[in-house]
């Protein structure tokens, strides 16, 4: 388990962040998520090493993390930092040397990964000569080659499309399944929701909320619910205890006050005929980002 405890970081009068604390699980997907300035990559490069922290600490494990520790890392930053005239697969090989790995493992390893990411027919090709889509996925490759223990990547979606998306979706799943935690920050609220286990909400350099993705749903459901009933369902506007989300014809989205409430509305909507659907709205990731950082 991947901890970052209490961790803060000014320069002069500006508070990068702030007592930021939050764990990434063995074998979980994290997502980070904020908005520009909101301090994920300062927190990421806390990390990994590259920032030293005003106070605080990070650890894997229990143990406070060391340069040597840090060698086990899996890295992909935001800009994208591939030499553009090297081959795909000769740059992913030698990054994977520079890990200490054998030529023979880093080549396999490239191979594979290459494979899995659909770059296979343009291993041969320069960086350069690639796709902003598929220059993305040869970082994550690079980020992947010495089959790290830990793996932190900042925005690794962008420019990626729809099935780009996806095939990277399923390389970070691996990484997971095989015990790695697994940090990543993305601006696709959407891709996040899909894809972790738990998530990390900061904004102003501070951790707004965090938690597996289940509890910041119930957490933050507001006790939302929707009927659906064969024929109007208008009568529910005056029904006390409910404030009222969208009503059209026999569809309501609606709050309760409390259970008891969204009980009597379903007693009533039974009684007034056909109740087709009934059941409790979980809030999506961006509703909840929406309204922790307000």
């Amino acid at each position: 388990m991947l901890q970052i405890e209490g961790v803060s970081k000014t320069y002069g009068d500006r508070v990068a962040v702030s007592d930021v604390s939050f764990e990434v699980g063995a074998g979980r997907i994290t997502g980070f998520v904020g908005g520009n300035g909101a301090g994920k990559t300062t927190t990421m490069r806390i990390i990994l090493g590259v920032l030293e922290a005003d106070s605080g600490r990070v650890t894997l494990a229990g143990e406070q993390l060391t340069a040597a520790d840090r060698r086990i890392f899996g890295y992909m930053p935001e800009e994208r930092g591939l030499y553009p005239k090297m081959r795909v697969a000769e740059q992913i090989v030698y990054l994977g040397r520079l890990h200490g790995m054998s030529q023979r493992a880093a080549q396999a390893s490239t191979t594979r990964l290459l494979e899995r990411l659909e770059l296979a027919a343009r291993a041969g090709d320069p960086v350069e000569s690639l796709s902003l889509g598929n220059q993305q996925r040869a970082q994550i490759a690079a980020a992947l080659v010495h089959e790290p223990e830990v793996l932190i990547l900042d925005e690794p979606f962008s420019g990626l499309d729809p099935m780009g998306v996806e095939t990277v979706l399923g390389v970070l799943r691996d990484a997971a399944a095989g015990g790695a935690p697994v940090l990543f920050s993305s601006h696709q609220l959407d891709v996040v929701e899909r894809l972790c286990d738990d998530l990390v909400i900061i904004s102003d350099g501070t951790v707004r909320a965090n938690g597996s993705r289940d509890e910041l749903r119930t957490r933050h459901g507001h006790d939302r619910y929707e009927l659906v009933v064969n024929g109007d369902v208008g009568w529910i506007r005056e029904f006390p205890g409910v404030t009222i989300v969208e009503v059209e014809g026999g569809h309501a989205l609606f709050e309760a006050a409390e259970p008891s409430v969204a009980q009597g509305v379903l007693r009533r909507a039974i009684e007034a005929g056909d109740v087709t659907r009934f059941a409790p709205q979980h809030p999506s990731l961006a509703q909840i980002f929406t309204e922790v950082i307000e």
